[in-house]
């Protein structure tokens, strides 16, 4: 635990259990047994049993209701149970939700949890098909009969006027890609393992929406993964090397919309990661030359531009040379470009490899990492730390 630690929080509580199904275009089974199998797979990785577990926290976008992943998964009676919305954005708050539940007693081991069959079901990527009458629905009111009905409509109108308002062209997203590929090429978990790419594949890869190309683009995922919390003291009893929490935050901008913000101002950033940012330098009183790995939510390759700048890892508009220089490893498990789109519960997995020394890429002296979830809707954030 860093001894700038300013909150509550941080330093409280740790990630002691990661677990994965597959990362699969068709896993051939429901969404409730790949949350299982998840799940199982992380308790057996903690040393711990489904008897330990009394809290689990989800997504409001899962299908899986906490009782009843819990009644499937051997798991007995629960003093927490909690979902956050927005999509990946919800990604690092499952985890803050779960710090705060251990940090303050109401439970002693949390489960988090992600799965679905979001290539052979539902594809978020198809967009919007029907609304049912909300405040929701009457957001995107403003968009959808202008033809912006897809996830890569509403992030390439913020791409265009990044790439205006600093003199940039489409090219600039190539390093994104090539870096989170040529990590997911030595991954065997990846779905994309041993074929990595190059800044001419980029390039010729088809539009999607311009300026986003197909390789700017995640992927579509079967898969399922869970994050077992507990307390410190009692993850040093526990088979592997705590993930610290050092610090967790979430963050909405002004006028936060979910990915269709295109009123609130300036588009060529990311204010509700700067709400995050700010959080996080503030309550682990770490500087970003302190961080050995970012582990960042690649939906599209713009967003992960634009979190660099948001961090003060460099300056706006310089962050393309910034990743092409590699200056800070990102996504050493190839990302959901790379690897696969868990809603970015995935990387939380590989930060906590990398704080264990047990990441495929791994970065040799990692002591801290960042990991962020979903852009473009409210959001949230972590830095995980070593033990000592």
């Amino acid at each position: 635990m860093s001894l700038r630690t300013r909150d509550g929080l941080g330093g409280k509580a740790a990630i002691v259990g990661i677990g994965a199904t597959e990362f699969s275009k068709d896993s051939g089974r429901s969404e409730l047994r790949l949350a299982v199998e998840a799940v199982r797979a992380a308790l057996d990785d903690a040393g711990l049993s489904p008897a330990d577990v009394d809290g689990m926290v989800t997504f409001t976008m899962d299908t899986n209701p906490e009782i009843t992943v819990a009644q499937a998964a051997g798991i007995g009676e629960l003093s927490f149970f909690s979902r956050v919305h927005y999509g990946g954005g919800a990604a690092c708050a499952t985890i803050q939700q779960a710090a705060l539940a251990v940090a303050t007693g109401v439970a002693e081991v949390v489960v988090c949890y992600r799965a679905f069959n979001e290539r052979s079901g539902r594809r978020f990527g198809s967009g919007v098909q029907r609304r049912e009458p909300s405040a929701e629905g009457a957001a995107l009111g403003w968009s959808l009969p202008f033809g912006l009905l897809t996830p890569a409509s509403w992030v390439a109108m913020a791409a265009q006027r990044y790439l205006h308002t600093y003199g940039l062209t489409a090219d600039a997203f190539g390093p994104v890609a090539v870096t989170d590929r040529k990590y997911a090429a030595t991954n065997p978990a990846a779905y994309f393992h041993g074929k990595p790419i190059t800044l001419a594949d980029h390039a010729a890869s088809r539009w999607i929406v311009e300026p986003l190309r197909l390789l700017d683009c995640c992927q579509e995922t079967d898969g399922g993964q869970a994050i077992v919390v507990t307390s410190v003291e009692r993850a040093r009893d526990l088979p592997h090397p705590p993930a610290v929490i050092t610090a967790a935050a979430q963050g909405a901008g002004r006028a936060q919309e979910q990915m269709t913000g295109f009123y609130r101002g300036d588009l060529s950033g990311l204010p509700e990661m700067s709400v995050v940012a700010q959080q996080l330098w503030r309550t682990s009183g770490l500087a970003p030359s302190e961080v050995d790995v970012g582990i960042l939510y690649d939906h599209f390759t713009p967003f992960v531009l634009m979190q660099l700048e948001e961090f003060g890892f460099c300056e706006p508009g310089e962050a393309t040379g910034f990743v092409a220089e590699e200056r800070l490893p990102l996504n050493t498990h190839g990302g959901q470009l790379g690897e696969a789109y868990l809603h970015g519960m995935n990387g939380v997995a590989e930060a906590v490899r990398q704080i264990r020394g047990t990441s495929v890429n791994q970065i040799p002296g990692a002591a801290h990492t960042l990991v962020t979830a979903g852009t473009g809707v409210p959001t949230s954030g972590l830095i995980l730390g070593s033990d000592g």
